[in-house]
């Protein structure tokens, strides 16, 4: 039956949000924006020539995406007893293959603490040494947590990780004691699906890390655009996003995204000249 009341106040759908939804089952939600490439490829190739840095796409959406959640806090929560938390910092994670030569092909992580605290030539220092670190098998702690992870039985594994997530997340037990690190997935997650040729894509989620905010950069595509009112070539990206709707709507992942979006259309504006490391994080 129809109602003549006011649509419901965001918190209040975010609060009905957390009452249907109940882990394992799935909260997540998705939304999507096309980006124009031009100013960030040359940003990324005048980078790379002034400072000898490795830098990518991915580099710059995810320090985009650190500075986008300073900006709106309320998409920095964590859900603890059905409640949302705001967390104390921005850590920002990027997922890295770790190549067949150095072992087996596997999948993991790579995490910048207080991503929002850094400089554009900060961030990409510490994203490429955690990236090198991880890649080449050498960061005690994953490799660590691999190991035992894989003596863990497929039939105990759902339990195991639901009982560290609640333990790390939940109770917010420090584990470093045991050789596990605090937040270890951090505030957003970030994987470049353009680096498998996939133009889009929606990150699934996965509940043990507790992220709320998950971001999939495509493949840089050439496609048409308007300008002045004709239509010209142009480089566009589509940039997908999941998140848990409990805690963010479409309109906070519309400003998350927005903010992003902006910053990859005009980078120097938002972080100074490429490779000056003048620019304010």
């Amino acid at each position: 039956m129809s109602s003549s009341h006011p649509t419901l106040p965001r918190h209040v759908l975010r609060r009905l949000a957390r009452g249907s939804y109940r882990s394992p089952q799935d909260p997540s939600a998705y939304a999507s924006i096309e980006v124009r490439m031009e100013r960030a490829l040359a940003y990324v190739e005048a980078f790379r020539e002034r400072s000898g840095q490795r830098i990518t796409v991915t580099h710059l959406v995810a320090k985009a995406a650190a500075d986008a959640v300073r900006r709106y806090p309320e998409a920095n929560a964590i859900l603890r007893w059905n409640r949302p938390y705001l967390r104390k910092h921005v850590s920002v994670c990027v997922l890295v293959v770790q190549p067949e030569h150095l072992g087996r092909v596997d999948l993991t992580t790579a995490t910048v603490p207080d991503a929002d605290t850094l400089s554009l030539q900060g961030f990409v220092n510490a994203m490429e040494e955690r990236i090198q670190r991880v890649r080449q098998r050498r960061d005690a702690v994953i490799e660590r947590g691999k190991r035992r992870s894989s003596r863990v039985p497929g039939l105990f594994m759902n339990g195991v990780l639901n009982l560290l997530s609640f333990v790390w997340y939940t109770l917010n037990v420090d584990l470093a004691w045991v050789g596990m690190p605090r937040d270890p997935f951090g505030s957003v997650a970030v994987s470049n699906v353009g680096s498998i040729g996939l133009e889009r894509a929606w990150l699934a989620m996965v509940p043990y890390t507790r992220v709320a905010l998950y971001l999939a950069p495509g493949a840089v595509r050439d496609a048409p655009v308007l300008e002045g009112g004709s239509l010209v070539p142009g480089k566009v990206m589509t940039l997908s996003c999941t998140f848990d709707a409990r805690l963010l709507d479409h309109a906070l992942a519309a400003r998350v995204l927005r903010h992003i979006g902006d910053a990859l259309e005009d980078p120097t504006s938002t972080w100074g000249p490429a490779a000056s490391g003048s620019a304010p994080p």
